[in-house]
């Protein structure tokens, strides 16, 4: 178990980015974006003139920051800003309705907001409910109703005086994916993210300076925040931004352009870029490793993926509650189709209903510990309660885990199929319809056709060449038929253009349980 502590008096910003000027990396280049470069000496004073430009807009110790920007330099220093004058960061999609930005903006009582050129239509519509909002920043072109966000900075002198916050003062909320409901903002401290970074970044990826990162998933999404951004600046590493749409062609753009050494994946992306015409052409000879996680990565994808790109893949789990990663694959630690083991610094344990241990290889609830599990749900008091019970985070999602100490994913607890007396995991069916030939993408939930009994049903992308007919369903149901128990086989099969994602690149369920 690492012993990992933190001074008292702590600022999750120094330990990210200005502990690099103290050694020696003034110069170096951290971040990439385009044809533009950034040193940390650069970092470190274009973050000070955005905490100045925040104080002087009114930002004190533990006023929230929203910050709706696509990955761009900006959104590095106002992460940054906030965090040097004591702000407490909360993050959201740029790419949201104007009722969403109301929502967030009346949840998280923003003092002062930071968005995108591109959002300036949907934000005034929604700041005309917003009671505590003072101040908006805009970076691209300037708007009337708002403030330029480079006016403001460029104003504001490269040094700044930090706030003196506690190890323990909030620091960022980091959103729920909000699957059963409106997003719940999940309260972490100065050393939450520090410690996740110390067990799973450094203590088992071994990220250090000479990494490059790029991330398929946005920084807006923690997971991203921390591997795309976090993790290589604490080890004094480096990291290459883009603000377009994630997709196939430009992940291996940026790939072929930047070589950086980890690629920040999703299952569905990894499927995507699989697909793609030539793909065993493309050189992804730079990457060390390939991290997946936001749903259980199918051992059929994975064994794709290793055997046309040579890149190994380290699936994972973490969650908004405990910021990162706790359970993983790792380096010469590999067992496909599992999530692996637990990271060092983490305990996990699997229960039944009324919380007692279940035994090794019975399916159950996951539970987890660690000093980065968040201190509660925003405005959610039973919620929280339930969730964070003592030092356990309960994470609502089913797993077994087996003698060698190898967790396994069954899917989310509200996801789970009871069919014929008998609980079915729909990741079981999905991982044995993707190894049929004509699949692409598969996703499973039940039906009820009307008899009140609940039947796996399978919407499907089939693979380029392939057509939906009523013979390929049959084929599909009889290859489902031959390899699993023959009630979890899909009664429906509907062939579907494309899978509903939320904006953590997961299939959407919710979607297709209620089209």
């Amino acid at each position: 178990m690492p012993n990992v502590e933190f001074p008292e008096r702590f600022r999750m910003g120094d330990y990210f980015l200005y502990h690099n000027l103290e050694e020696g990396r003034e110069g170096k280049v951290c971040l990439y974006y385009g044809d533009e470069t950034f040193t940390y000496a650069d970092a470190a004073r274009m973050s000070n003139r955005a905490g100045g430009a925040l104080r002087e807009l009114g930002v004190e110790i533990e006023d929230r920051v929203l910050i709706a920007l696509p990955d761009c330099p900006e959104f590095v220093w106002s992460w940054f800003g906030a965090n040097r004058v004591g702000g407490v960061i909360t993050m959201v999609n740029p790419l949201l309705p104007a009722d969403d930005y109301r929502y967030y903006l009346e949840y998280t009582r923003a003092r002062v907001a930071v968005i995108h050129e591109s959002l300036v239509e949907n934000f005034a519509r929604a700041t005309k409910e917003a009671r505590h909002l003072e101040n908006v920043l805009v970076v691209g072109v300037e708007s009337g109703d708002f403030h330029s966000f480079a006016r403001a900075v460029n104003c504001q002198p490269d040094e700044l005086t930090p706030a003196d916050t506690h190890r323990d003062d909030p620091a960022i909320w980091l959103f729920t994916s909000g699957s059963t409901g409106r997003p719940k903002g999940a309260v972490h401290l100065q050393h939450d993210l520090p410690y996740n970074t110390e067990c799973y970044a450094k203590g088992v990826l071994g990220v250090n300076e000479n990494d490059l990162t790029v991330s398929v998933p946005k920084l807006f999404f923690g997971y991203a925040t921390g591997t795309n951004l976090l993790f290589p600046f604490a080890a004094g590493g480096a990291t290459a931004l883009f603000s377009e749409r994630s997709t196939p062609e430009k992940i291996f753009e940026m790939i072929e352009r930047y070589r950086p050494t980890v690629l920040t994946s999703v299952p569905t992306m990894i499927n995507s870029m699989l697909a793609v015409s030539g793909a065993a052409l493309r050189d992804l000879s730079s990457l060390r490793m390939c991290l997946s996680a936001g749903e259980a990565l199918p051992e059929e994808l994975y064994r794709r993926w290793v055997g046309e790109f040579g890149v190994e893949i380290y699936d994972g789990i973490g969650s908004a509650e405990m910021f990162h990663i706790y359970i993983t694959n790792r380096p010469g630690d590999v067992k496909p189709g599992s999530l692996g083991r637990v990271v060092p610094g983490y305990e996990a344990e699997i229960v039944d209903a009324e919380g007692r241990a279940v035994q090794t290889g019975e399916m159950g609830t996951l539970r987890v510990r660690g000093d980065s599990a968040a201190l509660c749900y925003w405005q959610a008091h039973e919620k929280s309660k339930a969730t964070f019970a003592g030092d356990w985070c309960t994470t609502g999602d089913q797993f077994h885990a087996d003698e060698e100490g190898y967790y396994w994913y069954h899917g989310r607890t509200d996801d789970m199929l009871k069919v014929s007396g008998v609980f079915v995991a729909p990741a079981e069916i999905e991982n044995c319809l993707l190894q049929h030939e004509a699949v692409l993408e598969a996703a499973v939930v039940g039906h009820d056709a009307g008899d009140g009994l609940v039947k796996p049903k399978a919407f499907l992308v089939l693979r380029e060449g392939r057509a939906p007919s009523e013979e390929l369903a049959r084929d599909i149901k009889d290859f489902v038929k031959s390899r699993l128990a023959l009630y979890k086989y899909p009664r429906r099969v509907e062939f579907v253009e494309s899978l509903p994602k939320n904006d953590r690149g997961k299939i959407d369920r919710k979607q297709l349980k209620n089209p």
